[in-house]
C-alpha cells in the first residue's frame, strides 16, 4: 500500500513556515505501516530549505519516506515518467482523510485491498 502524507497540520500542528508540535500518534502509526512494508511519500507544499527542514524533522523522529514530493521509482517506470500527481492508495491530509491511524485502522485498510 502506498500512502501520501501531508506535513503541516498532519504530521505536526500547522505553524508554517515554522514546524509545529509533532502529532506523535500519526507518526507512530505511519512507522507501523512502514514496518509492515507499506510505502510512504511525503506530500507537501514545502520546498527548498523548508522542505529540507521538514524531512530532517521527520528523520529525527524515525519517520523515513520512500519518496518526497514525487512518485515512487516503480510508479515512475510504470507511467513512463514522473506525473504531476503523486500516485498513492491513500492520501492523508488534515484537509482530507485525517484520522487517528492505529493498528486497528491499518487492519481495516488491509482488509479493503
Amino acid at each position: 500500500m502506498i500512502l501520501a502524507i501531508d506535513f503541516d497540520g498532519t504530521l505536526c500542528t500547522n505553524r508554517y513556515p515554522e514546524i509545529g508540535e509533532p502529532n506523535e500518534e500519526m507518526i507512530n502509526a505511519l512507522k507501523t505501516f512502514k514496518s509492515y512494508g507499506d510505502e510512504l511519500i511525503l506530500w507537501t507544499c514545502r520546498k527548498d530549505e523548508r522542505l529540507k527542514e521538514a524531512v530532517e524533522w521527520c528523520k529525527e523522529r524515525g519517520l523515513i519516506f520512500d519518496a518526497i514530493n514525487e512518485n515512487l521509482p516503480r510508479i515512475i517506470k510504470e507511467f513512463g515518467g514522473d506525473t504531476r500527481k503523486v500516485f498513492a492508495d491513500y492520501y492523508i491530509d488534515d484537509s482530507n482523510m485525517y484520522s487517528n491511524l492505529s493498528n486497528k485502522t491499518y487492519l481495516y485498510f488491509k482488509k479493503g485491498r
